[in-house]
């Protein structure tokens, strides 16, 4: 057996695959033999079919089966053995393949075209820059998040008298000529909040109003025809509301006001845990940090796409052997079409470009992802997933724990690695490179055109 590659250009290439009869023949024999164990057949017992027969029904098949599995590991030990950098896959030669003809043909030849990574060569200096985005937590932002956890923490209490932010509870009957009509809609503990009408003037019926207290008002003005939020409180379908113009009656059952905590020790042992922060100043110094360390992944991950593309700009025209790449990405997805891959294939090449342009950089800035970075970046992201919940501390033992699922996922840990890599790369070029601070607000970060960078 002999593997061997023709290069076509710096950046394609023919490995051929050349099978003799005595690289397969026992491996056919013992895999005919095998059959012949399990074929049943009119005639013969089970396991007593002739081998001849079974070489005559079975044998082109086992023939095919063999070759092609010799032809696959050969071909991907001679890409490993002689380190072949090769973009996607091999595929079928359409030039140089012979016909290959199972019935007659002993020995074999396989051709394969693939796809080479260009060299890339590039170095990275101050005459380099980017802008590094870092986000600004200020008093302002403070006292919102402040106030949220009031908010959060606060409680919900019964009260007997209407405020525009209160939950009303109660029954809804619709009115006919003022009284309630027959074979109308009635609903028991429909739920508004009068803050949340459109129409003022219903809106004011409710200020004020005591429980057991009955109000005529009229849903269509006050939520202005909406017909989601018309057909959800009176419990109809939207198709209905047009028609849906009656006066209704809602009798007060229940008031429910939301109160916010105070800002006081039980409310910093709630957020932060027992005895973390003893007084307002150092519970908005806590909030700070926890902001910071909020906001810091996406000021990283920002300056990780704008450093993407400085990276691609750094390659400069790299040349790439299109049509096999091409053909691997239509052989790949069977759906996909020849004009979607022609779409696509700009994005595939800047793919390829940043992932040699990172490779390049990781061998020479000697670049290491260690079990330990692993861990501590799935500790950020279960903390941060936390945080989305408002709640700001975990304990050791469940973020361990969060930790060693996390990481017994193969293809959790394979974007971990690859988003440390980045992570770790960002530190380096920012030494390398000439970096502009710009410290702005949230919302001004969030309204940075994506065609900010390099």
């Amino acid at each position: 057996m002999n593997v061997s590659l023709k290069s076509n250009d710096a950046v394609s290439g023919v490995l051929k695959v050349e099978i003799e009869k005595n690289d397969y023949a026992e491996l056919l024999d013992r895999n005919l033999h095998k059959l012949r164990r399990q074929v049943n057949m009119p005639g013969f017992r089970k396991g007593m079919v002739p081998l001849g027969i079974v070489k005559k029904l079975y044998g082109k098949h086992a023939l095919a089966e063999e070759i092609n599995k010799l032809v696959s590991e050969k071909l991907y030990s001679y890409i490993r053995d002689e380190d072949i950098k090769v973009l996607g896959e091999p595929i079928p030669n359409e030039t140089e393949q012979k016909p290959v003809n199972f019935d007659t043909d002993e020995n074999f030849e396989f051709c394969f075209d693939v796809a080479l990574s260009p060299e890339i060569d590039f170095e990275l200096t101050k005459e380099d820059k980017l802008t590094f985005y870092s986000l600004k937590v200020d008093d302002e932002l403070i006292d919102k998040e402040v106030k949220q956890y009031c908010r959060n923490f606060g409680s919900y209490d019964k009260v007997d008298k209407v405020e525009g932010e209160d939950i009303v509870k109660g029954t809804v009957t619709e009115l006919e000529n003022g009284e309630p009509k027959a074979g109308g809609i009635l609903v028991e503990d429909a739920v508004l909040t009068p803050s949340y009408m459109k129409g003022k003037m219903e809106q004011k019926k409710f200020i004020g109003a005591a429980l057991n207290c009955k109000i005529v008002f009229n849903p269509y003005k006050a939520y202005k025809g909406a017909k989601a939020e018309i057909a959800s409180f009176l419990n109809i379908e939207k198709s209905q509301v047009t028609d849906m113009k009656s006066d209704f009656t809602f009798e007060i059952k229940e008031i429910t006001r939301h109160n916010a905590a105070e800002l006081n020790q039980e409310l910093f042992d709630r957020v932060f845990g027992q005895d973390v922060v003893k007084d307002e100043a150092a519970f908005r110094d806590k909030i700070k940090d926890f902001l910071l360390e909020q906001y810091a992944p996406e000021s990283d991950y920002r300056f990780i796409k704008d450093m993407r593309k400085l990276l691609i700009k750094k390659t400069g025209d790299v040349a790439f052997a299109d049509d096999i790449l091409k053909r691997w990405l239509l052989k790949v997805d069977e759906k996909t079409t020849k004009e979607q891959v022609d779409n696509d294939y700009p994005q595939v090449v800047e793919d390829f470009k940043y992932h040699f342009a990172k490779d390049k950089l990781v061998k020479e800035y000697d670049v290491k992802v260690e079990k330990e970075d692993l861990e501590a970046y799935a500790q950020r992201v279960i903390k941060l997933q936390f945080a989305q919940y408002g709640i700001t501390s975990v304990s050791g033992d469940l973020l361990d724990k969060y930790v060693k699922d996390m990481l017994n996922k193969e293809e959790t840990v394979s974007k971990f690695v690859n988003r440390v890599i980045e992570e770790k790369l960002s530190s380096l070029i920012k030494e390398k490179i000439t970096i502009e601070v710009q410290e702005l607000t949230p919302e001004e970060f969030h309204k940075i055109p994506e065609e900010t960078g390099a």
